[in-house]
């Protein structure tokens, strides 16, 4: 696919719509709700995995009822390809001390499965008191290794999706649902 804009995009037939943006925001809403619940009495701090959970992140902070602190870590694995290459580079770290914190990684999309086994160890490290994972989107039958996300906003099919947050090659993150990509013949 040729980057092209946002509107190009909307106009354009390589596309459709997985998870309307009403459906979306009903579901992080039970998300917060679920997530207030389980971490009531404690302070967590919310670790968004840049760049693409900043606008679930957003939204669900906003769901909470829960005082809670927010830092970000960058890493990568997919650079501008549409697979992960399983090789993780950190690109920008925790600001905060997570020890003896409850730790709650935000993540946009879970798939192989790697990003989330690396991060869970690497977090583990820095002797928090939990980390746990809340995804937006969990694909099925993607996973390379074993791994938990506690918390699930929605199973999707293994197809390649952008939008809310999900880009290509940097683009189509500020689309407001998640769409599929279809593939192009070039």
């Amino acid at each position: 696919m040729k980057k092209s804009s946002v509107q190009e995009f909307l106009s354009g037939e390589k596309h459709r719509i997985l998870i309307p943006q009403d459906e979306m925001q009903q579901r992080i809403k039970e998300l917060g709700e679920q997530i207030s619940r389980d971490y009531q009495g404690s302070v967590p701090i919310l670790v968004g995995v840049l760049n693409g959970a900043f606008i679930f992140l957003a939204d669900l902070v906003r769901n909470l009822t829960i005082d809670c602190e927010i830092d970000f870590v960058k890493i990568s694995s997919y650079g501008d390809a549409k697979e992960s290459s399983g090789h993780i580079r950190v690109l920008k770290d925790l600001d905060a001390d997570i020890e003896g914190r409850d730790v709650l990684v935000v993540e946009d999309i879970v798939d192989s499965g790697l990003s989330v086994q690396w991060l869970r160890k690497y977090f583990t490290s820095r002797k928090p008191r939990s980390v746990r994972f809340v995804t937006l989107l969990k694909k099925l039958g993607s996973a390379r290794v074993p791994y938990e996300v506690e918390y699930v906003g929605f199973e999707i099919p293994n197809e390649f999706v952008v939008g809310y947050g999900l880009d290509y090659a940097q683009l189509l993150r500020n689309l407001p649902a998640i769409y599929v990509l279809e593939d192009e013949e070039d």
